[in-house]
């Protein structure tokens, strides 16, 4: 069974362009990772760590390049940790922004991730590790981590620093390029983990900026009907969110799914029509598209269905839902 843990969409960064820069086809690696491309364009979407994993690892063989996870993350920056890295900016110091900021790790970007900090004889070692059971990109993932913890420690530090040492488990392929793109020294290590002086810590945050942000907070890999949910939402953005393709995305067979979903007292069909409805009441408030175009985004083929359940949710037409909407 696949892992259940998520992640956002943003930590894959800017996929688009470093694979098209390199002459390799964006299209082919979102396909043979069984993907909708219209990620691209949304990165507070949820995903599988476990598709991240296998999206990551895609594209570096599409375009032949052992150095793409550190690649991307160094291109992505801060901002390929969606609302966990602008919760970053918002601490006082580096030592706050490692150790406070990761109290909100899982729920803002990732879940089943375990980082730590340890200070011995001057040194800080920032660790980070996978504790979801996937093996099949995991190292490239380690990569793509170490980029983002170096773009933090750079936003404090300068962008001139380089790190003591790096650590990454297992035989890294592609070491030399990996280094130049990080600017230190990789070596193998039992976790993988970044090291510098400690008195980094105290670092003061260049740019601070205010924290007010709402924000979907990510279910962890055993609320199994949250996930569910997410699986059901990007079942849409594929037009195909039926039960089957949910059940296979979640590496569950049809009738295991429904048992785990019975064992939470609820039926698939109920849990995709909340879904369905959250999305077209949130789509009908935003006021951007019509009716029409909703609907056919929603997976109805033809609008008069959508307007047919969205009365039966509300009691009235998407119309005058929106109408009532602007009125108030």
């Amino acid at each position: 069974m696949e892992t259940l843990a998520l992640t956002r969409v943003s930590t894959i960064g800017p996929i688009a362009d470093v694979i098209e820069a390199a002459g390799g086809s964006l299209a082919r690696v979102f396909h043979r990772s069984e993907l909708p491309l219209e990620l691209v364009t949304q990165p507070d979407r949820l995903i599988l760590l476990s598709d991240q994993f296998r999206l990551v690892e895609n594209a570096a063989r599409e375009i032949g390049d052992d150095a793409f996870a550190a690649r991307l993350s160094i291109a992505g920056g801060i901002a390929g940790l969606g609302p966990y890295g602008r919760l970053l900016l918002s601490f006082d110091s580096l030592g706050a922004a490692i150790t406070k900021g990761y109290a909100k790790f899982a729920s803002l970007l990732q879940a089943a991730t375990e980082m730590d900090l340890v200070v011995r004889e001057g040194l800080a070692r920032w660790t980070y590790q996978i504790t979801a059971p996937v093996t099949i990109g995991r190292q490239r993932n380690e990569i793509l981590a170490i980029g983002y913890m170096l773009n933090i420690l750079r936003h404090f530090a300068g962008a001139r620093w380089t790190p003591e040492a790096i650590f990454v488990p297992g035989i890294l392929q592609g070491r030399g390029e990996i280094e130049k793109i990080f600017g230190g020294d990789v070596m193998r290590g039992e976790r993988t983990t970044v090291v510098f002086p400690a008195d980094l810590l105290d670092l003061p945050n260049p740019s601070l900026r205010p924290w007010r942000e709402t924000y979907d907070e990510i279910p962890n890999d055993r609320e199994f009907v949250g996930v569910a949910e997410h699986m059901i939402r990007l079942g849409i953005l594929e037009q195909s969110p039926g039960i089957d393709h949910v059940a296979t995305r979640l590496g569950l067979s049809r009738r295991t799914f429904q048992r785990r979903l019975a064992t939470h007292g609820v039926t698939f069909e109920r849990l995709a029509e909340g879904v369905v409805f959250a999305q077209a009441r949130a789509k009908l408030d935003a006021k951007q598209q019509a009716i029409t175009d909703i609907a056919l985004e929603l997976g109805y083929s033809d609008p008069a269905h959508f307007s047919r359940a969205f009365r039966r949710w509300t009691g009235e037409t998407p119309r005058h839902w929106r109408a009532r909407q602007l009125q108030s």
